[in-house]
Order: C-alpha cells, then structure tokens, then sequence
C-alpha cells in the first residue's frame, strides 16, 4: 500500500504561482502513475493532470493546458503540480492519487489519495 501526501497550497492572488508537491511512502518500489485532481467546495472531484509512471507522457485538463506543468522525481517518490497563472476559478483543495485502473480521467481509477492541499486564488 502506498501513502501519499500532499503539500504546497495556499493563498495566492489571481496570476499568481504555486507548485505542489505530492510525496509517496510506503510500498513505493512499484511505480504507478499518478495524477491531480482537485475538488471545489460542492463540486465532484475533477481531473486536473496525470503522469505515466516513466514521466514520458503527461495529459492534462483542457481547463489548465498550457498553464500546469505535471512532473515527477521517481528517485524522490515525488510528483509535483506546477501551476501558473493561477485563476480564481482554479480554487480548491488539491489531492494526488496512484492509477489502478486503466482510464486517466476517472477518479474511481486511483486509490491511496492523501488528505489534500488547499489553493485559493483571490482576485
């Protein structure tokens, strides 16, 4: 089993940067892929990017193209969420999860979230 935590978030003003991180520990010696989601107040938890577990492919949300950057560090166990241009619409807490199924997009498909990190973009 893998645990996952993430760490990062805060409070930023529209434009603004932030970078995630999300550090895995436990039985890390398989190497999954993993991704983002985020889940605003009332709202499902929604698909924000996702890495392979080589790093070699990356998809991301049309919502944040262009504007996140996923990455990893498998020697680290640590994944990361490079957010710029931060938009108030981009407000929400921000968890990392490990793929166990088979789609990219669907939340059901990853396991070992951790607690969640929180971002707020102020205009």
């Amino acid at each position: 089993q893998v645990q996952l935590k993430e760490s990062g978030g805060g409070l930023v003003q529209a434009g603004g940067s932030l970078r995630l991180s999300c550090s895995a520990s436990g039985r890390t010696t398989i190497i999954y892929a993993m991704a983002w989601f985020r889940q605003a107040p009332g709202k499902d938890r929604e698909f924000v990017a996702a890495i392979s577990s080589s790093g070699s492919t990356t998809i991301y949300a049309d919502s944040v193209k262009g504007r996140f950057t996923i990455s990893r560090d498998n020697a680290e166990n640590t994944a990361y969420l490079q957010m710029n241009s931060l938009e108030p619409e981009d407000t929400a807490v921000y968890y990392c999860g490990v793929r166990y199924g088979t789609r990219w997009h669907a939340p059901t498909d990853y396991r070992s979230w951790g607690q969640g990190t929180q971002v707020t973009v102020s205009s």
